[in-house]
């Protein structure tokens, strides 16, 4: 995801010192980065691998 039109969406969770990650999703890409280094780097995971990171945090979640 490199083009320079993703939608960047912050956490609602983000603390008042903007210590969060931001996060943009495409059809077959998620990218996270740092909202406080927006131009920092960026992790690039496809979005089942996304999906599946997300369902085990819910899951482990539940758990305790």
């Amino acid at each position: 995801m490199t083009s320079p039109d993703k939608t960047w969406r912050k956490s609602s969770y983000t603390a008042p010192d903007n210590n969060c990650v931001e996060l943009a999703v495409s059809n077959s890409q998620a990218a996270i980065r740092d909202s406080k280094d927006p131009g920092g780097g960026m992790l690039n995971v496809s979005t089942s691998a996304w999906s599946r990171f997300l369902m085990q945090v819910k899951l482990d979640r539940c758990r305790h």
